[in-house]
């Protein structure tokens, strides 16, 4: 049997990590990385992508696809049929707890590997302990959506200021900009993406959400969904969440997923109250620190 390769992508190959990553999601599987996190990353720019991604593949054909999404943590997705593939596991586990492999550095770091792949064993069995809980919602698209009760307007160029607003407003520490939102939209995950804007009775824009489809008939996934700060407490995110489930509806989506740390009690509330179901929770597997003892941060 061929060995499974690492590799990077480059600028020229994400599109077939994209295209990967859109054929892999199903919803009767576990929640993984999805096309739309690495749409959102592209927000940094399409070489700060590319440095970012990391492939696994045997024969020419790609196994799992990874995103170093910030300092120390890798989310991976895995093909289905590969799942439970031994050597991918191994080649997998040897690449993340290897730092001259060139995929997590020395130091803490945490993996988000699909629930039930062999990778969290071989981890556990090296070392690595559990993190805090994650708490993953889906809402099935079989049925039309209500009516979100407030003005939602797709935010294209013309509205990208708007939207980079919002975003800064919903998120302590946001640096989000329109030129961000732009590097964004000019990448291929939003070709089947859009950014929504909720506006209240004064016309004030008071909530954002930015959803991808991965193809007809696939899981949308919501990210990021935020409320402007100073118009939190109103419904608003509830609002805006059914609107964007609408929107998933529209583009062929069949379920609408989203993914909150379990201690944002309010985020699971207001995906609930907008008809989301809470699924198990999960966990990303955590190695506190390096053999060699170094402590290294880690920024979520």
């Amino acid at each position: 049997m061929a060995m499974v390769v690492l590799g990077k992508p480059g600028v020229d190959g994400l599109d077939e990590a994209v295209a990967a990553l859109r054929e892999w999601q199903d919803d009767r599987a576990p929640m993984q990385l999805h096309p739309g996190d690495l749409g959102w990353f592209r927000r940094f720019g399409a070489a700060a992508t590319a440095a970012a991604v990391r492939t696994w593949s045997r024969d020419g054909r790609m196994l799992a696809v990874g995103l170093l999404d910030g300092p120390g943590l890798l989310r991976l997705a895995i093909a289905p049929d590969a799942r439970r593939d031994g050597e991918l596991a191994r080649r997998l586990a040897e690449d993340v707890t290897r730092p001259e492999r060139g995929v997590l550095a020395a130091g803490k770091a945490r993996v988000d590997a699909p629930a039930g792949a062999p990778l969290h064993d071989l981890l556990a069995e090296d070392g690595w302990g559990t993190a805090e809980p994650w708490t993953p919602l889906r809402r099935d698209l079989a049925q039309p959506v209500e009516d979100p009760g407030v003005r939602i307007e797709v935010a294209g160029p013309g509205q990208a200021s708007v939207r980079a607003a919002v975003q800064r407003a919903a998120f302590d520490g946001s640096t989000f900009t329109d030129g961000n939102w732009r590097a964004m939209a000019a990448g291929t995950p939003y070709t089947d993406a859009r950014c929504l804007v909720a506006y209240d009775d004064r016309g004030d824009a008071v909530a954002a959400v930015t959803v991808w489809s991965a193809g007809p008939g696939r899981p949308g996934l919501l990210e990021p969904m935020g409320v402007h700060a100073e118009h939190r407490g109103r419904g608003h995110g509830k609002a805006i969440t059914v609107a964007a489930a609408a929107a998933l509806r529209h583009l062929g989506s069949s379920s609408a997923v989203v993914c909150t740390p379990s201690s944002n009690a309010g985020a699971v509330a207001t995906y609930t109250a907008a008809g989301f179901r809470r699924l198990p929770e999960i966990r990303d597997r955590y190695r506190d620190e390096s053999r060699d003892g170094s402590r290294e941060g880690i920024r979520d």
